[in-house]
């Protein structure tokens, strides 16, 4: 027991763990109790739910760091989840990764076309989920740094108050401000990149900015991506 308390407090790093708070929802209570003691052991916080629609309501007066979810549930299914989570402003910027049991390449592709920023195929090793978790939360702790960067001396974009994107003006600068290019985000789409483009110029036009940089840092900023 010591050589654990020892090895579990050398694993621990507190600039990245410490009140990391980790949504987690499946179906399977085993699942859930050994991937909740596992992740609690190396040092992060667990919510627990058994199903899209439980999370939802989590979600309501919970903000988390990332969610696990399980596709296949009962009430609600990952997909309808997760396209939810993409829809909500205040929950959109979260980092999911997806567990599933089918591992098809057009299973893993499905689950993130429909949001999933990475996909596991049970039965995972539990060192490969914590590095997973771990790749997400740094990657949203670069994008918050990038937001503050832009912001200092008072220097966040400016656009009119009331711009209002649809939904896939939304997931075209959500792709944008990760770096893809109109190609690569047409082929995410599954649209032209004609379509691509007329998106980013109409966006270019209700922002008033002038280029596909300024819309990116705009929607880091504003937490949309």
């Amino acid at each position: 027991m010591d050589r654990r308390a020892t090895s579990a407090t050398a694993m621990k790093e507190p600039s990245m763990k410490d009140h990391k708070r980790l949504l987690l929802i499946d179906d399977d209570p085993n699942l859930i109790l050994l991937v909740k003691d596992y992740l609690e052991f190396r040092g992060y916080e667990v919510i627990t739910a058994e199903n899209g629609r439980e999370a939802l309501e989590i979600l309501e007066h919970e903000v988390p760091d990332m969610i696990i979810c399980d596709v296949m549930m009962p009430e609600m299914d990952g997909y309808t989840f997760v396209e939810q989570v993409r829809q909500n402003e205040r929950t959109s910027w979260i980092p999911v990764l997806f567990l599933s049991a089918k591992g098809q390449s057009a299973d893993r592709v499905k689950g993130l076309n429909k949001g999933a920023d990475v996909y596991m195929v049970k039965p995972f090793e539990p060192e490969e989920l914590v590095a997973q978790v771990e790749s997400s939360l740094k990657q949203t702790i670069r994008w918050k740094e990038h937001q503050t960067k832009g912001g200092e001396n008072g220097s966040r974009i400016q656009v009119p108050f009331d711009v209002q994107l649809t939904p896939t003006e939304l997931k075209v600068v959500q792709f944008v401000a990760r770096g893809l290019a109109n190609r690569e985000i047409a082929e995410e789409l599954n649209v032209s990149q004609r379509t691509v483009e007329s998106h980013v110029s109409n966006m270019l036009g209700k922002t008033n900015l002038h280029n596909r940089t300024e819309l990116a840092r705009w929607a880091i900023e504003n937490q949309m991506a």
